[in-house]
């Protein structure tokens, strides 16, 4: 049962100052915006983050990929490359528990706001720092992209089809990787604060977020001086995991343990093939992988995808298998729809507007989609008059020098 003392979510007394751009450090600020914190996103006057106009749609028109990066966020404008609003920026410094960035390194040393000057102001203060390479290190200061990460980080060399160059994955992952190391980083030093009393450092590399996920990979070459190479659909050795065409389209089949594959063979009217030597054990059946796919192709082929997923997913079969997934599949679907997986929000520009809901579930401090994204500076009053406290004069007087 969800918790009333903590409705906003398990982070709602903990404030954020987002100065990142773009996607690695926004996403970390969207993981914690989604469980309650209070996430204020700190944009250039008159220019904001970039991610305000990327998407996939028409040149003029609104993006809809800032609705879902932004939402749960407060939003104020603030010129660090002025004096006046860097110390603007170490006010709410004193008053804050995380400050969030992904500029290139030593960017925010440059205008004075390194962690040495920070710490001093708020010992408290948690940095968390997203960025290519990491802080330290040779290449510490190159710009760093996701897409370069990710080459760096080995996942690149091995997505996409052998028969054709590396492919990108489709959606920003390395960028996503690392705003999620670092609010998993984030919440291990909101930790020790609470038994020290002294902030930290979160350093969180694209390229090391992305070798993390990459398994054995190292461990594969450093012992038995294997590579890993694209091999499409397929897990290598680990059979039958495939993608199979229908009669009207495909269907992923993951049938590789003993007892799944057994199943399998029954479903497929040939329960003899888990006896057979060439498939009973999970070796045999990685060392004959191409022959006992062809075989289910052939079962697979000559029935409708409907046909197929209701043998498979019949109690007595149980065999993991499903369609692969596009958005309008996602919004059909009623697992999708039972666990509220994609919720409907109200935003002020688009009405209606669906997006996925906040991951994972708490049963006791469940996170939520609060607010929708803000207009550039749409909280400059909220946060200037009433967080700092500052007079009217002075506020006049950034304004006018579009410092806010």
């Amino acid at each position: 049962m969800p918790d009333p003392d903590f409705k906003n979510g398990p982070l709602a007394d903990l404030r954020v100052l987002e100065l990142g751009t773009l996607l690695a450090g926004p996403f970390c600020g969207q993981l914690l915006g989604d469980f309650g914190a209070e996430v204020i996103k700190i944009e250039p006057p008159d220019q904001g983050d970039p991610l305000r106009v990327w998407g996939r749609q028409e040149e003029g028109e609104a993006s809809l990929w800032w609705p879902v990066v932004a939402r749960n966020k407060k939003a104020i404008t603030l010129d660090l490359r002025q004096a006046e609003g860097q110390a603007v920026l170490k006010e709410l410094v004193a008053k804050a528990d995380f400050l969030l960035e992904n500029f290139r390194p030593g960017t925010l040393e440059k205008w004075g706001l390194g962690w040495a000057e920070l710490a001093a102001i708020n010992p408290r203060l948690i940095m968390i720092r997203v960025s290519g390479f990491g802080q330290t290190g040779p290449r510490a200061r190159d710009p760093g992209f996701g897409a370069i990460g990710e080459a760096m980080g080995g996942l690149r060399y091995v997505v996409g089809d052998p028969s054709t160059p590396p492919s990108r994955m489709g959606i920003s992952i390395g960028d996503s990787l690392a705003a999620t190391f670092a609010c998993v980083g984030a919440l291990s030093a909101l930790h020790y604060r609470e038994k020290t009393g002294r902030g930290q450092v979160v350093d969180s590399a694209i390229y090391e977020a992305v070798l993390n996920m990459m398994e054995s990979l190292i461990t594969e070459y450093d012992k038995r001086g294997f590579i890993r190479e694209r091999t499409g659909a397929i897990l290598p050795k680990i059979a039958p995991s495939n993608v199979y065409s229908t009669r009207d389209g495909m269907v992923l089949i993951a049938a590789n343990q003993d007892t799944v594959f057994k199943r399998l063979c029954v479903a497929m009217g040939e329960p003899e093939l888990a006896a057979d030597p060439r498939y009973s054990t999970h070796q045999a059946r990685g060392t004959h992988q191409r022959e006992l796919d062809e075989r289910i192709g052939v079962w697979a082929g000559g029935l409708t995808t409907t046909e197929v997923l209701e043998i498979l997913q019949q109690p007595e079969s149980a065999v993991p298998s499903g369609l692969i997934y596009r958005a309008p599949d996602m919004l059909a679907d009623s697992h999708f729809k039972a666990r509220e997986a994609i919720v409907t929000t109200q935003h002020p520009r688009f009405g209606e507007l669906r997006m996925q809901n906040v991951a994972p579930k708490l049963s006791a401090t469940p996170g939520s989609i609060r607010t929708p994204s803000p207009d550039l500076g749409q909280h400059n009053d909220e946060v200037y008059l009433q967080l700092l406290g500052m007079n009217a004069d002075r506020y006049a007087g950034l304004k006018a020098r579009k410092v806010v």
